[in-house]
């Protein structure tokens, strides 16, 4: 019977409804994806990211 909160897209404010009384944009959960130890892109991220860290360099 619990609702879970979800956050504003376009303003970022948190509500229990599935649109914002503000703004009127879409609400979404605010959690992260959940970690998977069979992650298959997880290798092509740790690429992007020391390539991103190499060219503030």
């Amino acid at each position: 019977m619990g609702k879970r909160i979800k956050k504003c897209q376009g303003c970022g404010r948190y509500t229990l409804s599935d649109t914002c009384p503000d703004c009127g944009g879409v609400c979404v959960s605010p959690k992260p994806a959940s970690y998977s130890p069979e992650d298959r892109y997880g290798k092509y991220r740790r690429i992007y990211r020391q390539n991103l860290s190499s060219q503030k360099e």
